[in-house]
């Protein structure tokens, strides 16, 4: 290894010596040449100064990624400047719960919290938000980092508000998407018996009925494979917040509950909530909304059908974590919502998913989507976990805590960050050389990053006005429907109903911006017959399609 001295002159030995071995042994690769890096970390180390000696806490959810900061790059930090971070790991329902705490008391429980871009509504609508796009030219001014280069940032559209400002910065980015067995889908006996049953090409599926002939093939059809049981779909359905996340992450978008545009529907989005003029007038078809529409039915009713009839019998018990496993076990051939945070455990050589070369039997691709969905409109989920400051933080800690936010994020660290956890938020990572050489071993990530794939599989976007508020309406409502309690439509009637009734409570709030203000009740037939959604009930299903995947990833182009 090359090792590159610099100028030390203002730094103490110990940082001196505490900048070059990190950036020597730890923070390589880098898209920043070894010089760039060193001073970069000077930066640091110098802007610093004042803040040395504090203790600061964030807190984030439980992914690779985070377990990188928590555990390296916060030691780095403190050698670096002198600044000790108590980083947090906790599960994605609790950060959520943290971050509502510290609005609600205005004590400040943590100095920043790295939580999905998701709660944009809840944010731009608050007061209780620090505005990044103000912060970095007025009390963060000082210790806003020169090289940040906010344009490098791939999803800064997911964290700025309808006004126009930024309110968080990403950190890490991962996207749900289609999840197959390349070697068996090229099994030439396997696409000479599917060929046979359905009249099409066995390949990457492109709507739901695709995905479906598919999962019956391999379950039904296939049954074993060197005397294993295998299975056509792999989803996961306990009575639990992650129940909650795999509904409103997007899966109504995919059946094509909402309307065309990007980052998310218009005037009605994934969550089937209408908007007018920044105002959300209600998510149930009698207010112009789609939660309980024809469409949002369907997307209900084939997540259930396809959990009972082709995925493993455990899977109505496994929560998000547990379902995560099984891929990995070499049973599963497909599965149509797949997050790809697991991209890092899906590659690890012990594995029967990869072969002996490191290159992974599996592949991801672009998600099959629903007969109401429409050219247009957004077509999977990417969650986006985002540094986010509060203004009931005092100034001195914003500063520090912000000092660590973009010392994770800077191009020093990014591009190693990324291989550790393969979340990428950098266009620089994304398009370098070393991501290149990692691509065969990534079963598609790269390519997908480099698409324009990664600006039609959005977060949650502006029409949801309460984020914290709204999100475990999902996992209570739908575990009803899925227990067998209520019927699919008695429950997202119900669902609906109850989401409007939130937004009623909500409108009483004057000092909200962009408060709701629900529109008058009227026939669901009134608003079915209008153009777009919410969209009339389609009785047909549309023909199974397929495409290679050398064909289908150029989807993402």
């Amino acid at each position: 290894m090359h090792l590159v001295c610099f100028d030390t002159s203002a730094l103490t030995p110990s940082q001196s010596n505490a900048i070059e071995h990190w950036v020597n042994n730890e923070f390589q690769p880098s898209t920043l040449t070894t010089k760039e890096q060193l001073q970069e970390m000077k930066w640091f180390s110098e802007v610093s100064k004042p803040y040395s000696g504090m203790e600061i806490r964030v807190v984030s959810e439980r992914i690779t990624t985070h377990w990188y900061e928590a555990s390296v790059l916060a030691k780095a930090f403190y050698e670096i400047t002198g600044i000790r971070v108590v980083h947090e790991l906790t599960g994605e329902d609790d950060v959520i719960k943290k971050l509502s705490a510290q609005i609600m008391t205005r004590q400040n429980l943590y100095d920043a919290y790295i939580n999905d871009s998701d709660l944009i509504g809840t944010h731009f609508r608050s007061d209780m938000i620090l505005p990044l796009s103000d912060f970095m030219v007025l009390d963060g001014a000082e210790v806003t980092l020169p090289t940040l280069d906010l344009n490098d940032f791939i999803g800064l559209k997911f964290t700025t508000g309808p006004d126009g400002k930024l309110y968080q910065l990403p950190d890490q980015q991962f996207a749900n998407l289609y999840w197959y067995r390349h070697d068996w889908f090229n099994r030439a006996d396997f696409k000479k018996r599917f060929k046979a049953n359905y009249g099409y090409e066995l390949g990457v599926p492109q709507n739901w009925q695709a995905y479906e002939d598919i999962a019956e093939f391999f379950s039904e059809d296939v049954k074993e494979i060197d005397g294993e049981r295998i299975y056509g779909h792999m989803d996961y359905a306990k009575t639990d917040p992650s129940l909650g996340w795999r509904m409103s992450d997007a899966w109504l978008s995919m059946a094509g509950v909402g309307d065309i545009g990007l980052p998310n529907g218009l005037p009605v989005d994934e969550w089937g909530i209408r908007v007018e003029n920044c105002r959300p007038v209600g998510a149930s078809v009698e207010r112009g909304g789609a939660l309980n529409s024809p469409a949002a039915v369907y997307a209900i009713d084939k997540f259930i059908y396809w959990l009972n009839r082709f995925a493993p019998e455990d899977s109505i018990h496994l929560n998000f974590t547990q379902a995560g496993e099984w891929p990995g076990k070499g049973l599963i051939a497909q599965q149509i919502f797949w997050y790809t945070a697991f991209v890092a455990d899906l590659t690890r050589a012990d594995l029967p998913v990869v072969n002996d070369d490191g290159t992974p039997k599996w592949r991801v691709a672009p998600s099959p989507v629903g007969k109401y969905w429409k050219t247009g409109m957004k077509s999977g989920y990417q969650d986006a976990g985002s540094w986010t400051l509060l203004k009931s933080t005092p100034l001195k800690r914003q500063q520090a805590a912000w000092l660590y936010a973009q010392f994770v994020v800077s191009k020093t660290v990014s591009l190693k960050k990324t291989l550790v956890g393969l979340t990428p938020i950098r266009q620089s990572d994304i398009d370098s050389d070393v991501m290149s050489e990692r691509a065969p071993y990534l079963g598609g990530l790269v390519e997908f990053y480099r698409s324009r794939g990664r600006d039609v599989w959005t977060p949650t976007g502006t029409n949801v006005p309460d984020y914290p508020g709204l999100a475990n309406y999902w996992w209570q409502y739908i575990s009803k429907i899925v227990e067998g309690k209520v019927t699919t439509q008695d429950g997202m009637d119900h669902f609906a109903t109850a989401v409007d009734q939130h937004l009623e409570e909500m409108s009483q709030q004057s000092t909200l911006k962009c408060a709701p203000k629900l529109n008058a009740l009227s026939p669901a037939n009134d608003w079915l017959m209008k153009p777009g959604s919410p969209k009339r009930r389609l009785k047909s299903a549309p023909v199974g399609k397929t495409l290679p995947y050398e064909e289908a990833i150029n989807v993402w182009k």
